[in-house]
């Protein structure tokens, strides 16, 4: 099973990866998951992203 979200991966990314969630706004979360709000992506933590997966349904 791939574990894209953790590891290697992350370190190339800026902070690894660690920053602001623009959605819930918490500070020092992993920024993984791509989103599109208003029209521009941005990367939102694990939870906002199941979230809004469980809205969808």
């Amino acid at each position: 099973m791939s574990k894209a979200h953790r590891g290697k991966g992350l370190k190339e990314l800026p902070s690894h990866g660690r920053g602001a969630c623009p959605v819930c706004k918490r500070t020092g979360v992993k920024l993984l998951y791509d989103y599109e709000q208003d029209g521009a992506k941005v990367k939102i933590c694990k939870i906002c992203k199941a979230t809004f997966e469980n809205k969808k349904g």
